[in-house]
């Protein structure tokens, strides 16, 4: 049964990831509810993440899993990295794993970005952003972009590669690193290209000092874990308890008629209702989910606009 699924699945998505330079996929997605697993393709490589509950664990339908995603791809159990994927708080999902430091490059759209498949429990591709980082590389021209919670630097890099001046910012110097290899990876010069080592929400208000940011950038995007108590931060943060004091910080920074892309993975996220009524929201959640994703869940993605009759002076 999880063989002919992942086998039909398979066939589909090959096509499709073949025409678009497409490496790194979403194959199975707890398609039936007795294999609760998600299988992800990294070229020649597969990760497979355990979401089975306790009261699964009698039935520890893995073993299939494995077997089947063995006979389907022609591989090798030395080619499946396997990890039980738990509900994360915060940074629990950048923890380490390992150390082996292992990356290696995949094709998005064409685009090499490096991943990690076992050293985290996220690989250093959040595939779910695909359709978003396509987007974005196709309307960067000339543009000035900000990327916050910029994680591996791969929305920067597409924007980067569309034409615009990015300036990327996260907290964590080992995937700050990570984006810089990105932009080397794809010949992206560091002149026009700056990273910043700092906590999201106390470099925004360093920067609403600095005439250079406010109102000037193009398109920004913002995808911020959904909680947060770090102890680099001063105070915890909670996507859906602050996320009208974040929107309204990040807006300082957007030109008039710019674009902000603010997206989260929390499953049951309800957008504020005076962010409503202060800026134009399109709900973008259904076009942002890829092709290979049968959790439509995965993500909440929003566009966020200024209104013609207010600016960055009344956030």
């Amino acid at each position: 049964m999880i063989q002919n699924r992942i086998e039909k699945n398979n066939k589909k998505l090959q096509t499709w990831s073949e025409k678009n330079q497409i490496e790194a996929y979403r194959v199975y997605d707890r398609d039936i509810p007795e294999y609760p697993f998600i299988l992800d393709r990294y070229k020649n490589f597969f990760v497979i993440y355990d979401k089975s509950q306790k009261i699964d664990e009698e039935k520890n339908h893995l073993p299939l899993m494995i077997e089947a995603t063995k006979k389907v791809f022609n591989t090798t159990e030395d080619k499946i990295i396997v990890k039980r994927r738990q509900k994360q708080k915060g940074l629990e999902q950048y923890q380490k794993l390992d150390e082996k430091n292992e990356k290696f490059a995949i094709k998005e759209n064409g685009v090499p970005l490096l991943v990690n498949l076992t050293d985290y429990l996220d690989t250093g591709l959040f595939l779910d952003h695909r359709p978003t980082r396509y987007q974005i590389l196709k309307n960067s021209k000339d543009q000035k972009f900000l990327n916050l919670f910029c994680y591996t630097g791969s929305v920067s890099v597409m924007a980067a590669l569309g034409g615009a001046t990015t300036y990327s910012v996260d907290m964590s110097k080992n995937y700050l690193e990570w984006a810089k290899q990105n932009f080397e990876l794809n010949k992206l010069p560091s002149k026009k290209h700056f990273f910043f080592e700092e906590d999201v929400l106390q470099f925004m208000a360093q920067a609403t000092q600095w005439p250079d940011f406010i109102s000037s950038f193009d398109t920004i995007f913002l995808d911020p874990p959904t909680f947060s108590n770090s102890k680099s931060m001063k105070t915890d943060f909670d996507v859906e308890r602050d996320q009208f004091s974040l929107v309204q910080q990040v807006m300082r920074f957007l030109k008039p008629d710019g674009i902000l892309y603010f997206s989260n993975n929390k499953r049951d996220f309800k957008l504020s209702t005076d962010l409503k009524e202060l800026y134009t929201i399109k709900d973008i959640t259904e076009l942002s989910i890829p092709v290979d994703f049968h959790d439509k869940k995965i993500h909440r993605c929003f566009e966020v606009r200024f209104n013609r009759q207010n600016s960055f002076e009344n956030v």
